[in-house]
């Protein structure tokens, strides 16, 4: 008869096996290739000791892998962050290339239900082969393992931070563009599939970085919002982004004590900000002055860089800031810039995160590619989100704002609490260069001196650009002086965020992540 050691013991050595994963001779073949285990990772994760797992003795239900398939190629459980606590899924590459089988999926969605349910956030850190072929074969085989409802109707309830730390194709994948925040590993793959399933379905050939690497992220798909050089990199930017989110949809993202004085002059943005309307400085140098302690977090850094959107504090309170970056395509606004800011808006109105607009640009940039690119639709798109935003939105004109532009960076009329102007603003339908050929180009051709005209005509645009005719007629709130910039933002937060308007209705809740 068994006694209560000898089963007690039995667990112990089943439990311990299960921490092999797929063997000894797998874990050295992941470090041979540079890259953690998926318990390694979670321990770089969870603060130390916290880490409570579920599903440890989970083995494939196909007959003649159990031996070799603890976990089913999924690491899975609670843990706390930061000392937070949170939901944690790794990807086991060490068993079976980390593809999902039916107990992994049935693990998957089990945890996922468990933490919406209990309003905790997850974190992903994701590596895999996808599907796994002898488990989705044949009608009764995919008919249960289409695209997972909990996943599809999660509306933005908890933050989820996904790390692509290795090649991941299918769920990893899926897992990760439905995500509030994406980090990949440099060198690693985050595609539908990968080159070999793409070459046997329609001959071509690609590297496994041309097909979905960093690069190819962050210059055209904006499927990423950060990337590292490490895992340390990845894993500690998803511990980053979290420190601004809330625990769930249901709060507000916590305040953060400082002694940086919430009424503090800032007099350096004077000379950050350069005297001649058209040369170029970094906005990000503005935004270091405004916020707390100068410290932020840049969201999508290498995606759409004419738009800058990012996290700070300001007087403690979590913000969005969407600014334009002069120091890229004068702060003009591409197609990726108008998808980036969309991405934003709603993943702040959906946490109840106040929304900051600096503005410094001549316009939207228009081109033949742009209209490719649905142009029309992506600006309108913004727009859309920006009118459904009901979390508060503060906007100072800092440069220049010209035409459809100054309304998609919250400009009169377009929801906007606060819209004031610094004094070195031009608010224009267009810029002068452009505007005066289009309106005067043959009286300028036609005329005596042609050069001392423009010139003249320049100045009376400039005048006309001016933000004091739009304050005379309170179009805008206020003209405020730069060095005031962080004062006002700190006292109007104070009034803003009052109990009527302390959390967003969360209308964007429900748009996709990923427009």
């Amino acid at each position: 008869m068994e006694t209560l050691k000898s089963l007690t013991n039995e667990l112990t050595e089943r439990k311990e096996k299960a921490k092999l994963g797929g063997g000894p001779a797998k874990i050295e073949e992941q470090h041979r290739k540079g890259l953690l285990t998926a318990r390694e990772r979670i321990a770089k994760l969870v603060d130390s000791g916290t880490f409570q797992e579920l599903g440890a003795l989970n083995v494939s239900d196909i007959s003649g892998v159990d031996k070799a398939s603890y976990g089913d190629g999924l690491i899975a459980g609670l843990g706390k962050v930061n000392g937070r606590p949170a939901v944690i899924q790794a990807g086991d590459k060490t068993v079976l290339a980390g593809t999902e089988g039916n107990v992994h999926i049935r693990k998957s969605k089990k945890i996922h239900e468990f933490a919406i349910k209990n309003g905790l956030p997850m974190f992903l850190l994701n590596e895999g082969g996808g599907l796994r072929m002898p488990d989705g074969m044949g009608s009764d085989g995919i008919s249960d393992k289409l695209f997972p409802r909990e996943m599809l109707t999660q509306h933005r309830q908890i933050p989820t931070m996904s790390a692509i730390l290795g090649d991941s194709f299918g769920g990893p994948t899926w897992m990760a563009v439905s995500s509030d925040f994406v980090t990949q590993l440099q060198g690693t793959c985050m595609a539908i599939a990968g080159p070999r399933m793409l070459e046997l379905a329609n001959g071509q050939k690609t590297t496994p970085e041309e097909l979905g690497g960093v690069d190819i992220h962050n210059k055209y798909t904006g499927q990423i919002d950060h990337d590292g050089a490490n895992e340390d990199e990845c894993i500690e930017a998803q511990k980053a982004f979290f420190d601004y989110m809330p625990q769930n949809a249901n709060e507000r993202p916590a305040m953060k004590v400082t002694t940086d004085d919430p009424y503090r002059l800032v007099s350096k943005v004077n000379s950050i900000l350069p005297e001649q309307s058209n040369r170029v400085y970094d906005m990000n140098r503005i935004i270091e002055q405004i916020v707390d302690d100068g410290s932020t977090f840049e969201y999508q850094r290498k995606f759409g860089k004419g738009l800058i959107t990012l996290f700070a504090h300001i007087n403690g309170h979590v913000v969005g800031i969407i600014a334009s970056q002069p120091k890229y395509f004068a702060g003009a606004a591409g197609p990726q810039e108008c998808q980036k800011a969309t991405e934003f808006i709603c993943l702040c109105d959906s946490y109840h995160i106040p929304l900051i607009f600096l503005h410094d640009t001549p316009g939207f940039r228009i081109s033949s590619e742009a209209e490719k690119a649905k142009m029309p639709t992506k600006i309108m798109v913004w727009n859309q989100a920006l009118a459904l935003a009901t979390v508060p939105k503060i906007s100072i004109v800092i440069r220049k704002s010209i035409g459809a532009a100054y309304g998609n960076m919250c400009g009169p009329g377009m929801g906007g609490d606060l819209v004031v102007a610094w004094p070195t603003a031009e608010i224009n339908f267009t810029g002068p260069e452009v505007g005066i050929n289009v309106v005067y180009g043959r009286q300028i051709a036609q005329s005596e001196n042609p050069e001392e005209m423009r010139q003249q005509l320049l100045q009376n645009w400039s005048f006309d650009s001016s933000p004091y005719k739009a304050a005379a007629k309170h179009l805008i709130d206020d003209i405020i002086k730069p060095e005031d910039t962080r004062k006002f933002l700190s006292q109007s937060l104070e009034f803003l965020l009052t109990s009527k308007k302390e959390k967003s209705e969360r209308l964007l809740a429900t748009w996709p992540t990923g427009i």
